[in-house]
């Protein structure tokens, strides 16, 4: 499938030929090309273990944490391919959010949304983390709700407030795309629509690319849409597009209920 029908110039991400097997030869995704538009919210969406999320880790190399993960093809992100990046770089310019929540048990909210520099061995004037920590809460309509309790722990929060502290914590390295997988399927529905809320509004400043299972949040707030299906990238565009006249069967199929 081409993706230059969708006239996405200047893409933050350029996904070229990506095969990703967990074992020699037996491919999670096959062949994958696309190209992800900036400022957007793009969804991937397919039956389980058709390699959604299989693909998005691959974006900032988290399979390099498994042995035998064999990966062909490239992925370029603001222009620079990923694998020439030392992986500190690339992750700070790929924030993940993963589908439960997972601020860090033992730390702060505050702790919390600046462990990454943390961790990486950067060292910041308490001015400085306190202005990342202010305008990443501010950025995911969090900080109201904890500017009085920025020092007790993450794990106090409900888990709603503690997916939007992960987000948070993402974007506190101000990245130029947002990875996220199901982030909201262990959520109930008042804490699910206040994160599509904050989704919706975050792509003013962000690109964002998120595995989903739910065909209705699809609708409701990306602006592109990827269906996957074994591994292979079955079609990809406008979602407006694809929910009113898909153009493969396989995708009417998927988004009528009959598999899935």
């Amino acid at each position: 499938m081409k993706t230059d029908t969708l006239n996405i110039k200047d893409p933050v991400l350029s996904i070229s030929n990506l095969s990703v097997a967990y074992d020699k030869g037996n491919y999670a995704v096959k062949n994958v090309s696309a190209d992800i538009k900036r400022n957007a919210v793009t969804a991937i969406m397919g039956p389980s273990g058709c390699g959604k999320s299989t693909m998005l880790r691959a974006i900032n190399r988290m399979h390099e944490l498994y042995e035998d993960i064999e990966i062909k093809g490239s992925v370029v992100l603001n222009g620079k391919d990923i694998s020439d990046m030392p992986s500190i770089q690339l992750r700070r310019m790929a924030g993940m959010v993963f589908q439960r929540p997972n601020p860090f048990p033992t730390l702060s909210i505050y702790d919390n949304v600046v462990a990454g520099y943390k961790l990486n061995g950067i060292r910041l004037k308490k001015k400085e983390r306190d202005e990342i920590v202010e305008r990443s809460l501010r950025d995911v309509t969090l900080w109201d709700e904890v500017k009085d309790t920025l020092h007790k722990k993450g794990t106090f929060l409900s888990g709603g407030q503690q997916q939007r502290l992960c987000i948070a914590r993402a974007l506190a390295f101000d990245p130029e795309v947002i990875l996220l997988d199901e982030p909201t399927s262990a959520l109930d529905p008042v804490a699910t629509s206040k994160i599509e809320d904050l989704l919706v509004k975050l792509k003013e400043n962000y690109s964002i690319l998120m595995v989903t299972h739910n065909m209705s949040q699809a609708a409701r707030i990306s602006d592109y849409s990827m269906f996957m299906y074994l591994g292979e990238l079955v079609e990809y565009g406008k979602t407006k597009d694809m929910f009113t006249n898909p153009k493969d069967r396989r995708t009417e199929e998927y988004l009528t209920g009959k598999f899935g």
